[in-house]
């Protein structure tokens, strides 16, 4: 049973497009609304990938780039979550991620000055002179089972989070989290083992 009829489209969904064909997902799955996939670049199958009972709330959003890929496992919940995957991003089963969540694999820019440059006239989508967008750095980021995410966090690309870890509300995670510990802060600093 899921609220995605046959037709990929969402039931009593105010947006007007259904589910694209290159994200699969499970029985039991719920979507709040089929927007949440409007930032889609990828067409390769698979792009997304969500298990069994996943529930995503309109909030969400599924930025995944044109080599992108999303894995989620099941029973995990997304309620406003920021999703940013250039490369990939995986988020284990029983996780909880809260509102204004952003996990991204990639910093989406160059770190030097000069190639910032060259980006910006790059996404000037009016500029005719526009160069190609230099090549950009990822890495990617992998939240282990039963990890549950405060509001307003935010995860960049390289972190692992361990199994069973808390992000406090609002931590900036910039290194990995072992198993059974709860970071807070910025940068996300280890409060508590456990």
């Amino acid at each position: 049973m899921s609220n995605v009829k046959q037709d990929r489209h969402v039931e009593e969904d105010w947006w007007p497009h259904p589910i694209p064909a290159n994200v699969e997902f499970g029985e039991g799955f719920y979507c709040e609304s089929a927007q949440i996939f409007r930032k889609m670049v990828s067409k390769k199958p698979g792009a997304v990938v969500i298990g069994k009972h996943v529930s995503c709330y309109a909030g969400c959003s599924f930025a995944i780039g044109e080599n992108g890929r999303c894995i989620i496992g099941d029973f995990t919940l997304l309620n406003g979550a920021l999703i940013m995957a250039e490369e990939k991003i995986e988020i284990g089963s029983y996780c909880l991620v809260s509102w204004g969540v952003g996990m991204a694999d990639s910093d989406f820019h160059p770190l030097e000055p000069a190639q910032r440059l060259i980006d910006a006239q790059a996404l000037a989508p009016y500029f005719k002179d526009r160069p190609p967008r230099p090549k950009l750095k990822t890495a990617p980021v992998k939240i282990g089972n039963n990890v549950w995410i405060g509001m307003n966090a935010v995860i960049l690309k390289g972190v692992t989070i361990g199994e069973n870890s808390i992000v406090a509300a609002g931590a900036v995670v910039t290194k990995s989290i072992p198993a059974n510990t709860i970071v807070a802060g910025n940068p996300a600093a280890v409060v508590k083992t456990f």
